[in-house]
């Protein structure tokens, strides 16, 4: 069953305080966890609710709270701010190995607003995932391998762009929380597991070990 989360209830007045009030904290902003509203409500599309000034230092704030995390992505409504805004970058060193099998690239910084993403092909890949949203918990996602998002740049341009591999599993998990959607609903939940129990039996670059141990995808390929 296909659920619709509900659209944003904050008005244009309402989003353009609460930016106001975040940018004039002195500290960082909290990361929503699972069960705050503002992630399971449908954000307001970006049509200027704030001001260019505004948008370019909420980005940078985005930037720094993802990197303080630290996370590759973080979605405007991760701070409470339900509008289709996310920041995405990946620069972390990680194991060859692993980064082979995960198709795991460098993602160089990247704003996005109002993004969408449909399917390249039909070719879907499966591993572990985390949110900062679900703070100590991973479990594996089927996504598609490649995917093409339409979006529009912080100037107010429109940009379409192919990702593959690890940099296609963040476009459509960030993209997910703007609809209100977290990585838990698409997850095999039997293969939910806590980061202390990844690290101890199933940090291995794919899944197939808790797959088998932990009884999930039999079907997959």
């Amino acid at each position: 069953m296909t659920v619709v989360s509900p659209p944003t209830p904050f008005t244009p007045a309402h989003l353009r305080e609460r930016v106001q009030e975040i940018l004039a904290a002195d500290a960082l902003p909290p990361i929503a966890q699972a069960g705050h509203p503002v992630l399971r409500q449908h954000a307001a599309a970006f049509d200027g609710q704030i001001t260019a000034v505004e948008l370019e230092q909420l980005i940078a704030l985005m930037r720094r709270v993802m990197h303080e995390a630290p996370g590759v992505g973080l979605a405007a409504p991760q701070i409470g701010i339900p509008l289709q805004l996310a920041v995405l970058e990946d620069k972390f060193d990680v194991d060859p190995e692993a980064a082979a099998v995960r198709h795991r690239t460098p993602l160089d910084f990247l704003a996005v607003l109002n993004p969408r993403y449909t399917p390249v092909g039909g070719e879907t890949a499966a591993f572990f995932e985390g949110c900062l949203s679900l703070s100590g918990l991973q479990a594996v996602v089927v996504r598609y391998e490649r995917v093409r998002l339409q979006f529009e740049t912080p100037g107010g341009l429109g940009r379409e762009q192919e990702f593959e591999g690890w940099q296609a599993r963040i476009v459509q998990h960030e993209t997910d929380h703007l609809l209100g959607t977290l990585y838990v609903d698409r997850a095999e939940l039997r293969s939910l597991t806590s980061n202390a129990e990844y690290a101890t039996n199933w940090a291995e670059p794919g899944i197939a070990k808790a797959r088998a141990a932990l009884g999930f995808l039999s079907e997959y390929p």
